[in-house]
């Protein structure tokens, strides 16, 4: 029952302060009767909040932003790292490829020797060869001519016989050899 006796004075209260206003016939914010309890609340509301924003919203967001400048640092030392460790392989492959290509140039080198040992041994056993045949060449051709100084000399000596004949003489065989080889060797 007190309640209701209670809630019976509150509703006659508001009910008095709506006719007071209705009277004045303003707003009840603007009445200076309530600016003290106005203000009150204002002020304990405003220190509410900004106790809120103090002490569980701006560390919160404080504690974000410091984990994220954590992570981005971090992340940034890590691409740093990264870097280095590609300009180092970038190095070791310009080393590797440098080595690589000094290896075959290496190897261009000794198939070249190798190949002219080969070359200079088959161009001497050809030069050998050669020279053997020419050498054989000369012999024969030697003979050839031997032979055909021989044949000269033969078919000469018959011819001027044969002319000494023919024009009724008779020939003298010393007379036309000596004759025939005195022409013949020149």
């Amino acid at each position: 029952m007190a309640n209701e006796t209670h809630a019976v004075e509150a509703a006659a209260a508001v009910a008095g302060h709506a006719a007071e206003a209705a009277e004045k016939g303003g707003m009840p914010q603007l009445d200076f009767s309530t600016f003290p309890n106005q203000i009150f609340w204002l002020l304990l509301a405003l220190g509410a909040i900004y106790w809120l924003l103090k002490n569980i919203a701006i560390p919160r967001i404080a504690g974000i932003l410091a984990d994220r400048a954590g992570t981005i640092t971090g992340d940034l030392e890590a691409a740093e790292q990264y870097k280095l460790k590609a300009k180092d392989a970038e190095a070791a492959y310009a080393k590797a490829l440098a080595d690589a290509r000094a290896q075959a140039q290496k190897i261009i080198a000794e198939a070249r020797a190798v190949i002219q040992k080969d070359l200079d041994a088959a161009t001497a056993k050809a030069d050998a060869d050669i020279a053997a045949r020419v050498a054989q060449s000369e012999v024969k051709i030697a003979e050839i001519r031997a032979g055909a100084l021989e044949a000269v000399q033969i078919v000469a000596t018959e011819t001027a016989t044969a002319i000494v004949t023919a024009l009724g003489g008779k020939a003298d065989m010393g007379a036309v050899n000596a004759a025939v080889g005195q022409r013949v060797k020149g």
